[in-house]
C-alpha cells in the first residue's frame, strides 16, 4: 500500500515520514562514528606497548579496524537501497501534485532537481553531520582525560566557529533565494532561444555563484585563523617536559587533528543546511520564491 503523500516536502518532513528507515542508517552511523573515534586512543596504546615490547595494543587496533569495515560496509549497502526508494516515491507524488497546481513544466523540472538535493542531504551529508558531531563531542571529552588544557584550546575554535556562522547565516539565505530563483527560470529561457536573455540569465547565475562564494571564503578565513592559533598552541600544550607516555602524546595531537578536519567541515554543512531550508520554503507552496527574491546581482 503506498504511503500517503506529503503536506509538504523539507527535510525534516521527509525524515519524520520515513523515520524508521532513517533511524536504522543513522544508528549505523553512530556506531561506526564512536568505532572510528577510538582508532588514535587504540594508536596510542599499541605504540606504549610497542615500546614495552607488548603486541596486546596492536592486536586490539587490528580489531578495531575489523569492526569498522564491517560496519561500514554494512551501512552503505542499507544506505543505498533506502534513500533511492525515498527519492522515487516522493519525486512522483511531487510532480503529481504540481502538475494539479498548474506549476509550468520549467517549474516542475526544476524542483525535481532540488528534491534530489534534499534527498541527497539525508542520504551524504546528514551521516557525515552526525559523524561530525560525534567526533567533536567526543574528541573533547576524550581530550578532557588526556590533556585539559588542550581541551580548552579546542572549546575556544568552537566559540569561533559558532559566531563567524551565527552573523553571515541571513545573507547566506538571501545569496540562495535569489539563486534558485535564477536557476527556476533556466528551462524558460532555453526555450525562447533570445541569445541575449540566455547570456542574462547565465550572466546572472555566475554572479550568484560568486557573491556566495564570496561570503563562504570570508567566515572560512576567519575560522581558519582560529585554526591556526590551535595548531601552533596543541604541541606547546602537549610536548611539555617529563613526558614518558609518548603513545598517549601521539594519540592527543592526533586528536586535534580530528578536531580541526571537523571544524572545517562543520561551515559546509551550515551552509548546506541554510541553501536547503530555502529549497524546502520553495517546495512548499506554488511558485513560491519568484517575486521575493532580492534584485539581480551586479558587477
Amino acid at each position: 500500500m503506498a504511503s500517503q503523500a506529503p503536506t509538504s516536502i523539507s527535510v525534516l518532513g521527509l525524515a519524520g515520514r520515513h523515520r524508521w528507515k532513517i533511524l536504522v542508517t543513522l544508528g549505523l552511523v553512530v556506531l561506526e562514528s564512536i568505532v572510528n573515534l577510538l582508532f588514535p586512543l587504540f594508536l596510542g596504546f599499541a605504540i606504549n606497548g610497542l615500546l614495552e615490547d607488548s603486541y596486546d595494543g596492536l592486536i586490539a587496533l587490528g580489531g578495531l579496524a575489523a569492526v569498522a569495515l564491517v560496519v561500514g560496509a554494512a551501512r552503505r549497502f542499507y544506505d543505498t537501497r533506502v534513500y533511492s526508494g525515498i527519492y522515487a516515491e516522493t519525486a512522483e507524488e511531487m510532480v503529481a501534485r504540481e502538475h494539479e497546481r498548474g506549476t509550468p513544466t520549467s517549474a516542475i523540472a526544476a524542483r525535481s532537481n532540488l528534491l534530489t538535493e534534499l534527498v541527497e542531504f539525508l542520504e551524504n551529508s546528514l551521516p557525515t553531520i552526525v559523524a561530525n558531531v560525534i567526533a567533536v563531542v567526543g574528541t573533547l571529552a576524550i581530550l578532557v582525560s588526556l590533556n585539559v588544557d588542550v581541551f580548552f584550546a579546542c572549546l575556544a575554535l568552537v566559540v569561533v566557529v559558532v559566531l563567524v556562522y551565527m552573523v553571515t547565516g541571513r545573507f547566506t539565505y538571501r545569496l540562495h533565494r535569489g539563486y534558485n530563483d535564477e536557476l527556476e527560470r533556466q528551462v524558460t529561457v532555453i526555450e525562447g532561444n533570445d541569445t541575449n536573455v540566455i547570456q542574462r540569465h547565465y550572466d546572472a547565475i555566475r554572479r550568484w555563484n560568486i557573491r556566495l562564494s564570496d561570503l563562504e571564503t570570508g567566515a572560512f578565513s576567519v575560522v581558519w585563523i582560529g585554526i591556526i592559533g590551535l595548531l601552533i598552541v596543541a604541541p606547546i600544550l602537549v610536548i611539555e617536559p617529563g613526558v614518558t607516555e609518548y603513545g598517549f602524546a601521539f594519540s592527543t595531537l592526533l586528536y586535534v587533528f580530528t578536531y580541526i578536519e571537523s571544524a572545517i567541515a562543520f561551515p559546509l554543512y551550515v551552509q548546506e543546511v541554510i541553501r536547503l531550508q530555502e529549497i524546502a520554503t520553495r517546495l512548499k507552496g506554488p511558485a513560491a520564491g519568484a517575486g521575493d527574491a532580492e534584485s539581480e546581482p551586479t558587477g
